[in-house]
């Protein structure tokens, strides 16, 4: 069976005065209909332009996809014209961006918004958009949609103007929506909030998520498969249950142990990976973790490791398992 989403040997790198940043190197992964995976990482891993490499939202220059392909129902998008991807982006696939205040447009309410994008791409005209916009804004759980539909995003608290977005993300009926971490501003019960409306959204419409974050407490809540990134690389890929179970690659067992659980013995302390991620303009020679990784030896500073499968459906990038 096809895959709703394939990303093969992606490398999207930034040319700057300064040199050439590999944010994205040989990253691959795949995604069914209806499921949703998870790319997780601390900030500066790649996350992101991992997402914006899929959409083509790749600022040019100083950006560029210099190699790698990207599926979206058996078509590569990295071959379509712009005007063919503008087709796809918002209409097949929808971006729910990290603060939805730098998403919306301060000074356009909120339902002429939703109806811009139902007059774009499904051909509906100003009432018939409106209403749509209405019922969008209440399947997302907004309270009194006929008025809020007049709100400008200032009008809304930070929860309700991403319940917007996903309310635009969906208004096409997309087959796959990217959410780059959805919930970061937000409070955790508004958080809470916000991730079992996408799980349910998922559910009843068959929509495949692709979710972008660094929190792992929302991984084991929405994902079935999870890919671990570092440093522009994938460093791990397992479904979720069997990652969480049995982590392999250092640095996922550094995710691990930073944060708490209801069963830990409450005198264990959280631990913190030491160091920071390296900078993608001066990465380190052989395993990009090795400096920051109490496991290195002398093979890991000499020699990258490639990505392999030591158990069934479990992928990893590290010289402890070769």
């Amino acid at each position: 069976m096809t895959k709703l989403l394939e990303v093969q040997n992606l490398k999207t790198y930034f040319f700057t005065d300064r040199g050439v940043a590999t944010a994205v190197d040989d990253v691959s992964f795949s995604l069914d209909a209806g499921k949703t995976l998870c790319i997780v990482g601390e900030s500066g891993c790649g996350k992101s332009v991992t997402a914006l490499s899929i959409m083509r939202l790749i600022p040019e220059p100083p950006g560029r996809i210099v190699g790698g392909r990207i599926f979206f129902e058996g078509t590569d998008l990295l071959t379509l014209s712009e005007n063919r991807m503008r087709s796809i982006r918002g209409n097949k696939i929808s971006m729910i961006f990290q603060e939805p205040m730098t998403s919306l447009n301060p000074v356009f309410r909120v339902g002429d918004q939703i109806a811009e994008v139902l007059e774009l791409h499904e051909n509906m005209k100003g009432p018939e958009a409106m209403d749509r916009a209405v019922e969008l804004l209440r399947m997302v759980g907004i309270p009194s949609p006929e008025s809020r539909i007049k709100d400008y995003p200032h009008q809304m608290s930070g929860g309700m103007r991403q319940r917007v977005m996903i309310a635009m993300a969906l208004a096409c009926n997309p087959k796959l929506i990217i959410a780059d971490e959805p919930t970061t501003a937000l409070d955790v019960t508004i958080q809470a909030q916000i991730l079992e409306l996408m799980d349910e959204l998922s559910r009843t419409t068959g929509t495949a998520i692709l979710l972008i974050t660094h929190d792992l407490g929302v991984v084991a809540e929405t994902a079935q498969h999870v890919v671990v990134m570092y440093a522009g690389r994938v460093v791990e890929e397992a479904p979720v249950k069997q990652l969480f179970h049995d982590p392999l690659h250092p640095y996922t067992r550094g995710l691990m142990r930073s944060i708490p659980s209801m069963s830990d013995d409450q005198r264990r302390r959280l631990e913190a990976i030491p160091g920071v991620v390296p900078s993608l303009l001066a990465l380190p020679v052989g395993c990009k973790f090795n400096d920051r990784c109490r496991h290195a030896f002398d093979r890991c500073r000499a020699e990258e490791p490639p990505l392999t499968a030591p158990k069934d459906g479990h992928s990893v990038r590290c010289w402890l398992f070769h």
